[in-house]
């Protein structure tokens, strides 16, 4: 069946920084644009980055924009977010998300979520 999960979330300290992954099975991860999204504690969700199905294209959101990167290894079925510079609003349960269109801020369209890990930026 269709698997995603995320790892590699934790405590962290304001300035520090996190890479988060997720594994993927059971679909042709290959063929999906993937993204990254947040709900903060009390909040709606929010989009933060995607890439395309080859790597190549990436997009962010303005509030994480020049510190967090994402990239992915379609060899090993996985997706990454090198989170740097982490700031205390960065606080949020972190999902990845698989979609086969390009409409990959309308969350209705996204076929399979993970899990969710939880990132937490505090002193």
């Amino acid at each position: 069946q269709v698997q995603l999960v995320e790892s590699g979330g934790g405590l962290v300290q304001p300035g520090g920084s996190l890479r988060l992954s997720c594994a993927a099975s059971g679909f042709t991860f290959s063929s999906y644009v993937m993204s990254w999204v947040r709900q903060a504690p009390g909040k709606g969700l929010e989009w933060v980055s995607t890439i395309n199905s080859g790597g190549g294209s990436t997009s962010y959101s303005d509030s994480v924009k020049g510190r967090f990167t994402i990239s992915r290894d379609n060899a090993k079925n996985t997706l990454y977010l090198q989170m740097n510079s982490l700031k205390p609003e960065d606080t949020a349960i972190y999902y990845c998300a698989a979609i086969s269109s390009a409409y990959y801020t309308d969350y209705a369209r996204y076929e399979y979520w993970g899990q969710g890990t939880q990132v937490t930026v505090s002193s």
